[in-house]
């Protein structure tokens, strides 16, 4: 499934400006199923040939259809779809590196270390990495290769190279990443405490409402049944001089930057996993930029 992906720019402004039109969302939705040329697509929208046209034509401009010339009797034009979905990233990428921050972004596959326990199972974008429920699994050469990643309870951990300027000393840290909660198929209703470690210092814990499924992620692979799985939440957790943070909210001033000890190690240990004793122990999906709704992995962003 082939999906748009747009910024808030200009031309989003001019995708969305050709979509906002009935007609025009007729005929993509009609493209969906096959091509069809524009006598074709007039006769189905009751539409004069020439407002057809010109509808197709502002499609066209802005690359969600494509036309080209097919024989039959004579030559005919015949239009096709581009793409499956539009999506347009409201969020702004941290992507941008300059000499006061470093920033990494992780495959879900590539943690240091595990605990795992059943339910279980790694996926990859074509099929499942070793056999499901089973924490050996997580142990196969392939989990590099893994994009979505599940257990009931337990953790992965990952370390980071640690990039911090010699000398100089960390104000902030950030983690984010796309998360759920982890039932059987999917569970609207399914609480699940999940919890972020940084350097062995609680960051905070966020309690996901439910393992999202039943309608298809925007990035998540055809294959993967729409009763599974198919996407999280974006979370974001901050450490600073005041303390932790979770999507802004402050969580705890107990924990801060300066208890992290950033500047003594060569790797920043980033771990991601619902307690043993947790309240709501409903296991964890974790997320890679082939599945869900966001495509990342986990991303550290650290300021100095």
């Amino acid at each position: 499934m082939k999906s748009k992906h747009l910024s808030p720019d200009e031309e989003a402004v001019k995708v969305l400006k050709a979509v906002a039109n009935k007609h025009r969302l007729e005929i993509l939705r009609l493209l969906s199923v096959r091509p069809h040329n524009v006598n074709e697509l007039a006769a189905k929208l009751n539409l004069p040939f020439s407002t057809t046209a010109t509808n197709v034509k502002k499609l066209e401009d802005v690359e969600l259809i494509s036309t080209e010339l097919v024989p039959g009797r004579g030559t005919q034009k015949v239009n096709a779809k581009n793409y499956d979905r539009i999506i347009v990233d409201l969020f702004e990428k941290e992507t941008e590196i300059n000499d006061k921050q470093f920033f990494i972004d992780m495959p879900i596959g590539e943690y240091f270390d595990c605990k795992v326990h059943p339910n279980c199972g790694l996926v990859g974008e074509k099929s499942y990495i070793g056999m499901q429920d089973d924490p050996r699994a997580f142990y196969e050469p392939g989990r590099k290769e893994a994009q979505l990643l599940f257990m009931r309870h337990g953790y992965v951990e990952y370390r980071f190279q640690n990039k911090i300027p010699y000398g100089t000393k960390a104000k902030e840290i950030e983690v984010a990443a796309e998360l759920c909660s982890e039932a059987p198929n999917h569970k609207l209703d399914w609480p699940s405490d999940i919890t972020v470690w940084i350097n062995g210092k609680e960051a905070g814990t966020w309690t996901s409402p439910s393992d999202f499924g039943g309608e298809r992620g925007f990035l998540t692979p055809s294959w993967w049944h729409t009763n599974y799985t198919q996407y999280g939440m974006l979370k974001r957790w901050r450490i600073t001089s005041e303390g932790c943070f979770i999507d802004g909210n402050k969580i705890t001033d107990k924990v801060t930057i300066k208890d992290l000890e950033l500047e003594k190690h060569p790797f920043i240990s980033i771990k991601i996993g619902v307690k043993d004793e947790a309240e709501n122990k409903g296991g964890f999906n974790l997320f890679g930029p082939k599945f869900g709704n966001y495509e990342q992995g986990i991303q550290l962003t650290v300021e100095t």
